[in-house]
């Protein structure tokens, strides 16, 4: 369901005050919870907790929501120790929350109170991930700024789909258009990990997966062809895997 404009233009839409501030994110036509879980790269449920929000499937185009936990900022200050979030688990088959936008608002939970902050510092070793390849196959499609989010793998349908790192399935579901059956893991507070057009999902949501476990079977679920594709992103944002992945 695409998302909506909020009913009344005049008024002020959830959040709003916090508009373009450092670990804030404003709604945007068809954004979804779980699209907005990975743009920011984070769990989808801990967005709903954060922000207080009493049903997934209501927000508003223009509602401004937390994205980094209470007690964090933007620029890698901390105000708590680096926890990982539990989140419910789910059957495989069950329905994703499809978090579209609507008109209908929201509360939105208020900015906490100032406190002293200190370094991050358990965030220090972040980048140190033991990364390796997902699937065996050739590339098919590299990573290009601003159009290619990732690399295309190809492979037979069945192929078996790994986990390039140690982590946590945050998502496993078919809810993010363009992706067909999708797995994303989180390894850490910086950077998740995407698996696309999966035939057949293996893992559950909020399951602990070892590196090179497998975690699905290569399809072509939204795709016209057999393929895995596969993204890391740092802190939400896309990067090249080709750049963190070992050497072939």
């Amino acid at each position: 369901m695409p998302a909506q404009p909020a009913a009344d233009a005049s008024k002020p839409l959830p959040g709003a005050e916090n508009a373009g501030k450092p670990g804030y994110y404003t709604v945007k036509p068809g954004d979804t919870m779980i699209r907005i879980g990975l743009e920011s790269g984070q769990n989808w449920k801990d967005l709903v907790k954060w922000n207080e929000l009493e049903n997934a499937n209501v927000i508003e185009v223009g509602q401004v929501l937390r994205v980094v936990p209470p007690g964090d900022n933007a620029t890698g200050v901390s105000t708590r120790p680096i926890t990982v979030a539990k989140a419910e688990t789910r059957p495989l088959d069950a329905k994703p929350a499809p978090a579209a936008a609507s008109a209908s608002p929201t509360p939105i939970a208020t900015a906490p109170a100032a406190v002293v902050a200190t370094p991050a510092a358990a965030r220090t070793g972040d980048d140190d991930v033991n990364w390796m390849w997902p699937a065996t196959g050739s590339i098919t499609s590299a990573f290009e700024e601003g159009k290619s989010k990732g690399l295309g793998i190809a492979g037979k349908l069945g192929d078996p789909v790994l986990a390039a790192a140690d982590g946590r399935v945050v998502y496993a579901g078919s809810g993010l258009r363009g992706y067909g059956n999708l797995v994303i893991l989180k390894h850490n507070a910086t950077y998740l990990t995407a698996y696309a057009h999966n035939q057949t999902l293996l893992v559950k949501e909020d399951r602990a997966v070892k590196r090179g476990q497998k975690i699905a079977e290569m399809g072509n679920t939204d795709s016209d062809r057999v393929l895995l594709h596969f993204e890391i992103r740092k802190q939400g944002k896309p990067v090249d895997p080709a750049r963190l992945l070992p050497p072939r």
